[in-house]
C-alpha cells in the first residue's frame, strides 16, 4: 500500500489539457476548475463527501462542446485514484450509499477491486444542467470507473435533473470513502479470496 496514497495526472491533447491531483487521505479540501461551472459544483462535491483533497485544472474546446472536456477530466481522474489505490492491498474494497436530495435519492455501490464496469441508471430529463449536457453525467461516472478499476453501479429517482446529478456524485464519494478506507485488520492483503 502506498505510504501516502495520493497522485498527480496530466493529460494534454489538441483538445483539451487537464491536470489532477489527488490525495485519498484528505481533509475533503477542493480547487476546482474546468470551465464548466456544474461539473466543478460536482466534483467539490465529490472532494468534500469523500474527504479527498483534489485539485482539478482543465481547459478545453468548449467552443467546441463540453464532451473532450468532461471526458478527459474524468479519464485523468480515474486514473489518479487508480495510481493513487496502488496495488490496492489493505483497503476495505466495497463501498456502498444512498443519499437524497430533495425528491432525488441515488444509490450506489462499488467495488474497487480493479475490475472495470459501470451501470448508471439516471432519469435526466432535460438537455442541460446549467451549462453541462445531461448526457455527460453517466458518460463521466463510467469514463471515471473505467480509467480508476471500479465496478461501479448508481441507480437514481427523482424529477429534478440537479439533484439527481449532485446526490450520484455525493452517493459516489461516501461510497468511496468506505471502499477506499484501510482496513487495520487486512494489513497489507488484498480484500480477495483470489
Amino acid at each position: 500500500m502506498t505510504a501516502a496514497r495520493s497522485a498527480a495526472r496530466q493529460r494534454r491533447t489538441k483538445e483539451t489539457s487537464v491536470a489532477v491531483r489527488l490525495a485519498l487521505d484528505g481533509t475533503g479540501t477542493a480547487e476546482v476548475s474546468t470551465g464548466l461551472p456544474f461539473l466543478d459544483h460536482l466534483l467539490r462535491a465529490l472532494a468534500v463527501h469523500a474527504r479527498l483533497d483534489l485539485d482539478v485544472e482543465a481547459t478545453g474546446d468548449l467552443e467546441v462542446d463540453a464532451h473532450h472536456t468532461v471526458e478527459d477530466v474524468a479519464l485523468v481522474l480515474g486514473e489518479a485514484l487508480g495510481e493513487a489505490l496502488g496495488d490496492r492491498r489493505g483497503i476495505a474494497r466495497y463501498g456502498d450509499a444512498t443519499v437524497p436530495l430533495d425528491e432525488a435519492r441515488v444509490l450506489v455501490a462499488l467495488d474497487c477491486g480493479g475490475r472495470a464496469y459501470a451501470i448508471v441508471d439516471l432519469p435526466l430529463q432535460g438537455p442541460v444542467i446549467g451549462s453541462l449536457p445531461s448526457t455527460l453525467v453517466p458518460h463521466f461516472l463510467e469514463t471515471f470507473a473505467s480509467r480508476a478499476g471500479l465496478t461501479l453501479h448508481v441507480v437514481g429517482s427523482g424529477r429534478d435533473d440537479h439533484h439527481l446529478a449532485e446526490a450520484a456524485f455525493k452517493a459516489l464519494a461516501r461510497a468511496l470513502r468506505q471502499a477506499c478506507a484501510v482496513d487495520s485488520v487486512l494489513g497489507e492483503r488484498i480484500a480477495s479470496t483470489k
